[in-house]
């Protein structure tokens, strides 16, 4: 492969970011950060980056009390001469965390950090430092890109179990060292309550790690911020962090479970008494923004919104949907004039301005949800639909009807390149869509590529809707649901591109790694 390789990134992951997984972490029963340690400022939930372009990068950090953010960064391991920069003071408004942004780095280089976190009364008092590594975007095509995605973490009561190693697939996407690892939504399951055990088909036991925070359904700001701190209890993750910078988007489960805006959450649902959906998504939009960097989220940023497109260099864009904030309520779907669709008009004007302006070769739709896969919602008591395709396999309705548009669109503007991928589903497949078996017709083939969970949860294959015309050409899933992380199942897609051909591999994986499916798609081509 061509893809550049880095050698020192390697040792440092033996050094300093083993040494950063491995920070005791502060007690998790609730208590207020300021006073579960005494001393200096402390890290333990270790260091993110996100939104990394060619010349800039998102550092995230979480303290246990009052702290100014400091960044330090080099070109090397040694810290000799770094870089210095002023972050800002993190207290209780924002749960301790920060983010800070980098700018000015080189491109295509490794950049090496290392965040100090110091007392704000006393600057000379400094924690002790955690240290990350993360490359620029390179603007060489020889360079290629490789990343990976997902979606689905601590779903179905299956969260951090030590016996099992934790969420040891992210061990094994580490091992690949990806450019950027792609989330495809619900990164947390915050109506998802954790218990101590859970019984397996064999009789054995599922032990996981527990906090207040995860005992119920989240209701309260403390509660989802509570929920996305569980994950980074988790030394896996926390070193795969440390090593990868992420892009990140939502669905459901940040929330609650197939919810819509202006959703009434049904009095028969006891475990809730906040009834009002659109205010346990105000808080989880804001929980979300303070444990992850997303450049679009940031305070004072002037965007304020999930949907971005993320420039990785001559090879690739990776435009990033939002397919909860904007949607109509769940229902049959089956209406035959939508203008709100699942994107809402706004961001389906973006997307087609946006696609039309890319010069890559290949630009990736990260959707958080899949087109045609019917994804039923039965929350309410009704049989709605939860994502695009209602499995009538005639002429677009309800929400195909936006996928339709902007399908034509791609197909009259001449946009090539354009592959689809996405989780969800909790299970891993690729469908190849064609107008030639479509109701729809005007449009040109493409690719969908579904991977997860990462610890979760699996279930059995969705029905294929045919108005799009898709095929599935591979499939693993279970024949029973909600199989456990022990039992298997568990999934994440690579995505390798080339910089000599422009050739775009798609590789689908298992949770240690194995290549399940493989496929390469010619640059420049439709019909592949």
């Amino acid at each position: 492969m061509s893809h550049r390789p880095f050698p020192g990134r390697r040792s440092v992951l033996r050094g300093s970011l083993a040494a950063s997984a491995a920070l005791t972490l502060p007690a998790v029963s609730g208590a207020t950060p300021a006073f579960a340690l005494s001393g200096r400022p402390g890290a333990g939930w270790g260091v993110q980056t996100g939104d990394v372009t060619s010349d800039s990068g998102l550092v995230w950090v979480r303290s246990d009390r009052p702290a100014r953010m400091i960044v330090e960064t080099s070109a090397t391991e040694s810290f000799r001469n770094p870089r210095r920069w002023h972050g800002p003071l993190l207290g209780a408004d924002t749960d301790f965390t920060g983010t800070t942004r980098l700018r000015g780095l080189p491109s295509g280089e490794q950049i090496h950090y290392r965040v100090l976190l110091a007392d704000p009364d006393d600057p000379r008092r400094t924690g002790e430092p955690v240290a990350g590594t993360f490359r620029t975007v390179s603007p060489k095509r020889r360079d290629g890109v490789r990343f990976l995605w997902s979606g689905d973490l601590a779903g179905q009561g299956w969260g951090i179990n030590p016996d099992f190693g934790g969420y040891t697939i992210y061990r094994a996407m580490a091992e690949l060292d990806p450019d950027f690892f792609l989330c495809s939504g619900d990164n947390i399951y915050a109506d998802g309550p954790i218990s101590a055990t859970a019984a397996l088909p064999d009789g054995s036991t599922w032990r996981n790690i527990t906090t207040e925070e995860k005992s119920k359904v989240a209701e309260t700001l403390a509660e989802f911020r509570g929920n996305f701190r569980y994950n980074l209890l988790d030394h896996n993750l926390r070193a795969f962090n440390a090593q990868v910078p992420s892009v990140i988007q939502w669905d459901d489960h940040e929330v609650r479970n197939n919810w819509y805006p202006g959703q009434t959450i049904l009095d028969s649902d006891a475990r809730y008494t906040e009834k009002s959906v659109d205010v346990l998504a105000g808080r989880a939009r804001r929980a979300f923004s303070e444990y992850f960097p997303v450049s679009t989220l940031r305070p004072g940023a002037r965007d304020g919104r999930v949907y971005r497109v993320l420039r990785q260099g001559p090879l690739l864009d990776v435009f990033v949907l939002d397919m909860r904030t904007y949607r109509n309520a769940n229902s049959p779907d089956d209406r035959t004039v939508d203008p709100q669709g699942i994107l809402g008009r706004e961001q389906l004007e973006w997307l087609k301005r946006e696609l039309s302006r890319s010069r890559a070769v290949w630009k990736v739709i990260a959707s958080d949800m899949p087109l045609g896969l019917v994804v039923p919602d039965t929350t309410e008591g009704k049989a709605n639909i939860e994502a695009v395709a209602q499995g009538d396999p005639g002429a677009p309705l309800g929400r195909e009807l936006q996928i339709a548009e902007l399908l034509r669109y791609i197909k009259h503007r001449r946009i090539t390149g354009t592959v689809w991928l996405t989780a969800d589903v909790h299970h891993t497949s690729a469908q190849h869509y064609q107008p030639s078996r479509a109701a729809f017709t005007d449009f040109e083939p493409f690719w969908e590529f579904v991977s997860g969970p990462l610890n979760a949860g699996a279930f059995p294959a969705s029905a294929l809707d045919g108005t799009f015309g898709p095929e599935r050409v591979f499939v693993k899933a279970p024949t029973a649901a909600n199989v456990s992380p022990a039992g298997g199942y568990q999934f994440f897609g690579e995505v390798d591109i080339d910089g000599h051909s422009g050739e775009l591999t798609v590789r689908l994986r298992e949770q240690d790694g194995t290549v399940l499916f493989t496929r390469v798609l010619q640059p420049g081509r439709v019909g592949q």
